[in-house]
Order: C-alpha cells, then structure tokens, then sequence
C-alpha cells in the first residue's frame, strides 16, 4: 500500500473515532508496526495528529470545539454502553445534574419511568426528558448554539440553588497531569460548580478523549470518577493513581 493511501485510512479513522490503537491500524492497512511508527510520525510532524501510548489521538485546537449534531455521531455505541453504566448508578429518589453532552444525553433514554429530579444545562436534555415525562428543570443563562449547552454569570447563580445526590459531567479531554477539560471556560466554570455541588461526580466520556487536553481545566482527576469504555491496562493503572475508572462491559 502507497504512503499517501496509508495516511489517508489513518486520518480517516481519526476523524470517525479521535483516537485509534497502533494494532487497529497495522490491521486495516496489512502494515507492519515500523510503517506505521513512520507513518504516525510523519503525520505529527505535519501537525495533523499526536502520537500517544499504543496509538494516536486528533490534533484540535484547545479552545474549538465540535457542534452538539458532530458530536453525537461519534463512538455512538461506546457511548450507548457508558450511558446505560451511568443510569444504573441512579437510584429512585435521587436529584441528579445532567450535564449538556452528547454522552449524557444517552443517559435520558435509559432514565423512563424513574422516580428522580434531573436538573440539566442541555437544551436538547431537557426537551428529551419532559418529553419522557421525566421531572425536569433547565438552568437559565447564555445558550450556546454551537452545542445547546447553557452557560454564563445567570447559569451560576442560577445552579446554587440546588444540591445534588450524584452529577453526570462530559469532558473533551481527560489527561493525566492536566485532570478534566474543556474548550469554554465558562461551561467549565459550570461543570466545576455542579461537581462541587454534588455527593457523587462521574466524568462520562468514551476513551477517545483520553490524553486530550483542552483550554479550559474543570477540575484534578481525583474529583470525580471517569465511566468510560475500555482502556489500556498500563494507561489505566496509571489513571487509577488519581482517580477509580468503571468501565463498561463489551
């Protein structure tokens, strides 16, 4: 296989995944493990991409971030399965903070006919959950239209006055020394305020986000737990040193 064909499959599945394992790309291109160390380095050099333990994550700029529409087409099934780990996490009474994330979104589905109060900053959350007859409030603030998320000043005064049993958060980046980020500031600023908020924090976000790392910090690793898919087992045990991971079962 040419250079050029190669570079395409690997730039390919980044844009579909964020992030994909050196082993996945020796098998979909029939290269060896040299090639593709070659390959990968070429592209880092290009700018295109960064090379991570076992494999390789996109290059973004810290502070762009994807629309809500780009977003949800991306690990849909990952995220379906962290989605459904996260809603049996949720108990009968409970007052839950529902971030405005395409991973937390999923969750709603999985929520029909519990007895629980979601408070969410998601446009599109709430909609789903009175539509599911769930008990529903929305914070007021600045709505973001490039996510439908809402933010701002009005958003934080607005969010305390509430507490909550448990907070469903969702991070563009999950790195090992810079904790949880995202591109906004004032969306991180809120997310941090919901997990100060709360008696339980998880972070639900697929394991593409992994060694990403955005403008904007949410919070250290250890303030929260971190649902995700499958990770490798020498990243996790250095994750674990800062934070509990649950992972979802294939």
């Amino acid at each position: 296989m040419l250079n050029m064909e190669r570079h395409k499959i690997i730039m390919g599945l980044l844009k579909r995944k964020g992030t994909v394992k050196l082993k996945e790309l020796m098998e979909v291109s029939s290269s060896s493990e040299s090639t593709i160390r070659r390959d990968l380095a070429e592209l880092e050099d290009l700018g295109a991409l960064k090379r991570v333990h076992g494999g390789a994550i996109l290059s973004q700029a810290r502070t762009i971030e994807m629309s809500m529409v780009e977003k949800s087409v991306r690990n849909v099934q990952e995220k379906k399965r962290i989605a459904r780990l996260a809603a049996s996490l949720i108990m009968d009474g409970d007052c839950v903070f529902l971030d405005a994330g395409s991973t937390t979104f999923e969750v709603i589905e999985c929520l029909v006919g519990r007895d629980i109060t979601v408070v969410t900053n998601g446009l599109m959350h709430v909609e789903e959950l009175v539509s599911m007859d769930l008990n529903a409030y929305i914070l007021g603030g600045k709505m973001k239209a490039k996510t439908k998320a809402v933010i701002g000043g009005i958003a934080l005064d607005n969010i305390m006055n509430y507490r909550f049993d448990k907070a469903f958060i969702g991070a563009n980046g999950v790195h090992i020394v810079d904790g949880y980020t995202t591109p906004d500031m004032e969306e991180a600023l809120l997310k941090r305020k919901a997990m100060e908020l709360s008696d339980e924090c998880f972070i639900v976000a697929d394991s593409s986000k992994l060694h990403q790392s955005h403008f904007a910090k949410m919070f250290n690793l250890e303030a929260a737990v971190w649902i995700t898919d499958a990770v490798d087992e020498e990243e996790k045990r250095s994750i674990m040193k800062k934070t509990s991971i649950m992972e979802v079962s294939v």
